[in-house]
């Protein structure tokens, strides 16, 4: 086999794409946009690290999730995974380096790679590139209303046209109530699910409300709404974000599939069951691959750069003056 033939057959990993000179563009519009926009908000920016203890994920996304089950890329012999997400890196920094004695509220973003072992297809890759902006220290709901405002400019800026979908997972008091409700739904559709599923029943129920199954979705869509199950400081919150959203004219739809490309909430135990003392959270990630595809089909792309003067020199004395001047 000649080195031609050998080199030839050495490509990208499947799921891992290069990005080229050509697609550039596009990419830099569309973090420039969101940069300056966050910079507007005051949002600060954390760069972190690739690697990190699968132990985190594992506390922070759940052990029963399918990214942790599933879609990790682990060194398992060390125990050392490249991250599928940035929250709970970011929290990590936050409690490593006492970013909350710095400060008690804390307005962070970072931007970079993702890595999740998962199906590839259009959009969604097994390396991709996320936004992902936290609030740390601020339970109000106006900041709640604050940051999902905040990428609805960012979507309004890139001349994207999307809808806002909002909910409520409620709180440790009023889940447990909820999650029995659905329990009992589920029972009587139990044998209709799919095979993942019937396994996230047993083990996490509201997973099943996540599957990407059609006919699971079908089944589930007129299963209990947590809306209904909100015990009173949960609906008073609930309530506030969308007083708080109509004060800032931004409009919403609730309890819809759509395809999602941003998805956040708040997390407010999170940092304690990091370690850190009790800290209300709240955040989002964007995915720019599917950024890039929808501003691709709405033939978004900016138009390439161009030579504003081009310099000839005939000679070599010519060539010389021409590459100084230049």
């Amino acid at each position: 086999m000649s080195q031609e033939e050998i080199f030839m057959k050495i490509t990208a990993l499947n799921g891992f794409k290069d990005i080229l000179p050509e697609e550039i563009p596009l990419w830099q519009r569309i973090e420039s946009k969101a940069l300056e926009i966050l910079r507007c908000y005051t949002f600060e920016e954390l760069r972190l690290p690739i690697l990190e203890k699968t132990a985190l994920f594992a506390r922070s996304i759940g052990e029963t999730t399918d990214i942790v089950e599933k879609e990790m890329y682990t060194f398992v012999d060390k125990q050392i995974t490249m991250r599928p997400e940035a929250t709970a890196s970011i929290v990590r920094a936050y409690l490593q380096h006492g970013l909350y004695v710095q400060k008690p509220v804390q307005r962070l973003f970072t931007l970079g790679p993702m890595f999740r072992h998962e199906r590839p297809q259009k959009g969604r890759l097994r390396q991709f590139h996320q936004l992902s902006v936290e609030i740390l220290g601020a339970e109000s709901a106006m900041v709640d209303a604050e940051l999902l405002a905040l990428g609805g400019q960012i979507f309004a800026t890139l001349g994207l046209d999307v809808s806002l979908e909002i909910n409520s997972l409620g709180c440790p008091q009023c889940r447990p109530e909820f999650r029995s409700a659905l329990i009992a739904f589920l029972e009587t559709r139990k044998n209709e699910l799919c095979e993942d599923c019937v396994r996230r029943f047993v083990v996490n129920p509201l997973r099943v409300l996540d599957c990407k199954n059609e006919n699971c979705r079908a089944l589930v869509a007129d299963a209990p709404s947590i809306l209904d199950w909100l015990c009173h400081d949960c609906e008073g919150h609930f309530a506030a974000v969308k007083e708080s959203l109509a004060s800032l004219g931004v409009s919403y739809v609730i309890n819809t599939f759509m395809s999602a490309v941003c998805a956040g909430g708040r997390y407010d135990g999170l940092v304690e069951q990091l370690g850190g003392p009790a800290t209300p959270g709240i955040g989002f990630a964007m995915g720019l691959e599917r950024l890039v595809l929808l501003l691709e089909q709405q033939e978004q792309a900016p138009a390439k750069d161009g030579v504003d003067i081009f310099v000839v020199g005939l000679g070599e004395k010519a060539g010389h003056f021409a590459y100084v001047t230049a």
